[in-house]
């Protein structure tokens, strides 16, 4: 009721108001780059974000058949860095074609007006004002500066929003961008840093970790924070005390997640895809170059040794409200040598409206096992149902090497099983030893899955227990298995910028086998 409440007085502020502003009062700067490429896309009419392609021309604003992600990317208007990236006069003028639209559209879906999807189209038009707006008529930057007052105000009313996840940053950014270049409505601001600083107690963890455990979300919440506090110190306004604090455990943390090509490692709709972005997120997060091994409280582990690197995820999928990109990838690993990606897993498309979204979300996907073709966590369009509760890890480091022994229970409830995965990673990274066991009390088919980068080759050794990896510098690994058959088969990638064809390695118990399979990965020559 108060909130119903607010948004009519917003509404009748708004029909009262004659005083719109010719322009932003102070500059707002958007700091993150864009592609090219994705711009020159957007002048043809499409537009191309997190695995799904859609038409964006004028007059497609009012469709609503795309997924909820996609949708709220069109309408949150972060694409326009794509377009200043492009930086000729056809952008600006397919900029303002599209804003002017956007304005003009009055059967806009739902989506268009959440305060999180709000809160972006705020900054993005804020944040390129001078790219667009700049060198338009006088009629479309009033037209412009109506709407943005128009939504800081319906945006303030929402406070606090709906959606309790990483999203509430974006809304809040938002508010706090409209009242720094609108300082006629400097009110907004008190009220967006009163919610600020009990999301951050809320959604950051004691580790640094975001609590949606998708390193993709993790970088979106730390560049959010990041704008925000450049906001404050351009306004002169006092920054929370918990915010710096924050932003340095948060950027601790994403180093923790990255392989050593850059990119991010691929859980719960990551790609790999944006090392340079990231390099600019903790440049203006701070200047730490520290990187953490174990996020105990996310559960991702980090063990690394000569030039291997291995990322797992041994931590219990994140709870209802804050599982929207959730995989059911429990005990999950990647593994890299140097820059280069050998065990991954199939990466997302979480902006798809195809059935790629969620086959990318199950447990196959993923280089970990399962249990007679059933995801370890129950798929659901809005985030997950049935989900491990109890995820149990035991870590040991000695002279270098690294020890890691994790379980979960994701399948107790259908089959009364356990899955256990013991890791044994060498000081010298080039040698692993893994086991994995199914503790129930009858036998249960399983699965063993070890996805390979695109890049990395694969061939079936003559004992046909052993197969040989070869990665792109011509470095070859061997992958033994003991105690079920070892194929080679077809896989997908979706971790880059476009989906590629890959191989995995599957290893397949038999009926009368035992309930376990101990495999070792090892550096030939």
């Amino acid at each position: 009721m108060r909130r119903g409440a607010r948004h009519f007085m917003a509404r009748l502020a708004s029909l009262r108001s004659g005083g719109v502003p010719d322009a932003p009062a102070l500059p707002v700067r958007d700091p993150w780059p864009g592609e090219p490429g994705r711009g020159a896309r957007i002048i043809k009419g499409e537009i191309d974000y997190r695995g799904a392609v859609r038409p964006l021309r004028t007059g497609s604003f009012a469709a609503s058949d795309a997924s909820p992600l996609m949708l709220a990317h069109i309408h949150g208007f972060t694409w326009l860095r794509d377009l200043r990236a492009l930086g000729t006069d056809a952008a600006r003028s397919r900029a303002r074609a599209l804003i002017s639209d956007w304005i003009g559209c009055d059967q806009r879906p739902a989506t268009a007006i959440t305060p999180p999807v709000t809160g972006a189209r705020l900054a993005a038009w804020l944040g390129h004002y001078d790219f667009f707006a700049a060198s338009a008529d006088d009629d479309f930057r009033q037209m412009l500066m109506a709407r943005l007052v128009h939504d800081a105000r319906h945006l303030s009313a929402a406070m606090p929003i709906e959606a309790r996840d990483g999203r509430a940053f974006t809304a809040l950014k938002g508010l706090i961008a409209a009242s720094v270049a609108l300082p006629e409505h400097a009110a907004f601001l008190p009220r967006a840093l009163r919610f600020l600083t009990p999301e951050i107690t809320r959604q950051i963890l004691g580790d640094g970790s975001h609590c949606e455990r998708s390193p993709a979300s993790h970088l979106a919440v730390l560049q959010d924070l990041t704008e925000i506090r450049a906001l404050l110190q351009s306004a002169r306004a006092e920054s929370p005390p918990q915010l710096p604090g924050t932003i340095e455990r948060m950027a601790i943390a994403l180093r923790g997640l990255r392989h050593a090509d850059g990119g991010l490692a691929l859980f719960n709709g990551t790609s790999e895809d944006w090392p340079n972005l990231i390099d600019l997120v903790l440049s203006q997060a701070g200047r730490t170059g520290r990187s953490s091994t174990t996020l105990a409280q996310s559960g991702f582990h980090r063990l690394t040794a000569g030039k291997t690197t291995i990322i797992v995820d041994a931590g219990p999928p994140p709870g209802p409200g804050m599982d929207r990109f959730a995989h059911a990838g429990t005990l999950a690993f990647e593994l890299s040598v140097g820059r280069e990606r050998l065990i991954v897993n199939c990466g997302a498309a979480p902006a798809s409206a195809t059935d790629w979204r969620d086959a990318l979300r199950a447990t196959a996907a993923h280089s970990t096992l399962i249990i007679a073709d059933v995801s370890s966590s129950e798929i659901k369009p809005e985030g997950l149902g049935r989900r491990p509760t109890r995820v149990e890890v035991n870590r040991q480091e000695a002279n270098g090497a690294h020890w890691l022994e994790t379980s979960h229970d994701g399948w107790q409830k259908l089959f009364g099983a356990i899955h256990t995965r013991r890791l044994y990673l060498s000081e010298s990274g080039e040698d692993l030893r893994g086991e994995d066991s199914v503790v129930a009390a009858e036998p249960q088919p399983f699965t063993l899955r070890f996805h390979l980068h695109p890049n990395v080759t694969a061939s079936i050794q003559q004992d046909n227990e052993a197969a040989l990896l070869r990665l792109p510098s011509g470095q070859g690994w061997r992958l033994r298995a003991g105690g079920a058959a070892l194929t080679v088969e077809d896989s997908i990638y979706f971790g880059g910028a476009e989906p590629r064809r890959a191989e995995q390695i599957v290893l397949t118990s038999t009926p009368d086998g035992p309930q376990q399979v101990k495999w070792a990965l090892t550096k030939m020559g």
